[in-house]
């Protein structure tokens, strides 16, 4: 791969624009032993940009990881709910998706990071099958190493960058739903990554007031951005407003779609306010707020 890189222009002119996913997501099936879905659904959103869903019949959680390319490194923003790379083959998938890109985009390096939007088993898990890859780091998902990493730990209200060379990330601290939670935006899709705390299903809040904190910290921060998706790491919701699949569902025929509005980001501060100081489960048309009694 020698010779001089070609750089590509992540910095669009204007702002970036906004289309539907355009995918059918697989959603598990009646039998998970006859299941013939893939173990890692694939969806290329444009060139530089990769959204990946677990298989159901692997891991009923079935998350959502993302894959985004920059000029010096992609990033692999979560690992999924499976370490085993028999029955989720991620570090292959990923590898191929590399060698894809570095074939259209030939370097004689290209580095690996990988990156968590929280520590919980599910989005941890694929983290072994990256560890002895080279040219590849691996920050753990743990607060103290996390919030190291992004400069939280001085500062937790700023806003850290990730530059993937030409292709600059935003990071926020949003705890909340995990005291280590962070939200990505990439100003080259318009994407927000949200993980856990933000997606159309049952959004669990350990902490309150820190999740109050966080929901307000992303209205005001889509206000001064261009948003084109909310994209969390689960669906959970079905088809009828206010109605979810039940937990360890492993067929779910009639999901939403995966990706989310700034405006619904604003109706869940509306339904902090409306639940006020009520733990339990509190149902909306687009999502569940279950709020522990802290």
């Amino acid at each position: 791969m020698g010779g001089t890189a070609r750089q590509v222009d992540f910095v669009t002119e204007g702002r970036p624009e906004p289309h539907t996913l355009g995918v059918r997501w697989i959603h598990g099936s009646v039998s998970a032993k006859h299941n013939t879905d893939p173990d890692i659904q694939v969806h290329a959103y444009d060139e530089h940009t990769v959204v990946l869903r677990q298989n159901m019949a692997v891991h009923y959680e079935a998350p959502f990881l993302f894959l985004l390319f920059g000029n010096a490194r992609a990033v692999l923003i979560d690992t999924g709910a499976t370490a085993s790379a028999r029955h989720f083959p991620l570090r292959r998938v990923v590898d191929e998706l590399i060698e894809d890109w570095l074939a259209e985009h030939p370097r004689d390096t290209y580095e690996l990071l990988v990156l968590h939007t929280h520590a919980h088993g599910d989005h941890v898990a694929g983290d072994v099958q990256f560890a002895d890859r080279p040219h590849t780091r691996v920050v753990g998902a743990d607060r103290d190493t996390a919030w190291e990493f992004f400069g939280f730990a001085d500062d937790e209200g700023q806003v850290a960058r990730v530059d993937l060379g030409g292709r600059v990330l935003e990071c926020l601290a949003t705890p909340g739903h995990h005291a280590a939670a962070v939200t990505y935006y990439d100003p080259h899709t318009g994407f927000l990554l949200t993980g856990d705390t933000v997606y159309p299903g049952r959004l669990y809040v350990e902490d309150w007031a820190a999740f109050t904190e966080s929901i307000d910290r992303l209205v005001e921060f889509a206000g001064t951005r261009t948003v084109t998706h909310v994209l969390g790491c689960h669906i959970e919701m079905s088809g009828e407003r206010g109605v979810d699949y039940p937990i360890r569902t492993t067929c779910q025929p009639d999901e939403p779609p995966l990706e989310m509005t700034v405006g619904q980001l604003r109706d869940i501060r509306r339904a902090i306010e409306e639940i006020g100081d009520r733990p339990g489960r509190h149902v909306f048309p687009d999502f569940i707020i279950c709020r522990s009694d802290d």
